[in-house]
């Protein structure tokens, strides 16, 4: 079933099957609008994304068939491939940091990397570029080309590297020292709705205190090298 069939019918696209329906399925969204893939969802545009941030990750789900939905599972756990969408400008080149997952800070100093919930996030990724330039209003902005990635050696030992420097400066109780400067591919960045938010954490005597909750984000270079390697953009 396409998405044009699916969406005219108005009721939930089912998971894909395998990894071959998956990529047809992105591929059937290339060049669309958002306008013209919430028409066929029956889904209203937003007319900005102050109020609507998860919007565009939201209806890229619902087109893909994508059945995680809150669960700490990837996207699509049949296949076990986590969805980014990726916000970029009109030469395909990234516009901001990608949330890769938020941290659990009273947790992270016991948990090894291959466990870590970065690398069972960034393990297999399909990226959907999707236009992000605030100039270009939402109903408008097109969707590219998407792209299936596997972790690969080099990029994970320099995220590892990341990892450890980062969780080691949680673990040993230094979290409100962190700032978005540390890191090569990752950074850590407050993750709250508002300012009020708290989340428990441990400071360097080990006592509990209401720390702001954080998340693991990729650096533009990342994605920017990632697309630059199979896209023919600039690095």
């Amino acid at each position: 079933m396409t998405v044009s069939e699916a969406g005219s019918q108005n009721r939930p696209i089912g998971p894909p099957s395998d990894e071959a329906e998956l990529l047809r399925r992105a591929a059937s969204l290339a060049g669309l609008s958002l306008l013209e893939l919430a028409g066929r969802l029956h889904v209203p545009v937003p007319a900005d994304l102050r109020r609507a941030k998860g919007f565009v990750g939201g209806l890229i789900e619902r087109a893909l068939g994508a059945s995680a939905g809150s669960r700490s599972v990837p996207d699509f756990p049949e296949l076990a491939v986590e969805l980014k969408t990726l916000p970029v400008d009109r030469a395909g080149v990234p516009v901001e940091s990608t949330f890769v997952c938020t941290i659990p800070l009273t947790e992270i100093g016991h948990v090894e990397w291959a466990d870590s919930r970065v690398r069972r996030k960034l393990a297999r990724v399909l990226w959907v570029p999707v236009e992000g330039q605030r100039d270009i209003p939402v109903a408008e902005r097109r969707i590219g080309q998407a792209l299936l990635y596997a972790l690969t050696a080099e990029d994970e030992a320099v995220l590892r590297a990341d990892w450890e420097e980062l969780s080691g400066y949680i673990g040993r109780g230094h979290v409100e020292a962190l700032t978005g400067h540390l890191g090569r591919f990752l950074q850590i960045r407050p993750k709250a709705a508002h300012s009020r938010a708290r989340r428990l954490g441990f400071d360097a005597e080990g006592a509990p205190f209401a720390a702001l909750p954080k998340g693991f984000y990729l650096r533009p270079s990342f994605t920017r090298a990632l697309l630059a390697r199979h896209f023919a953009l600039p690095r």
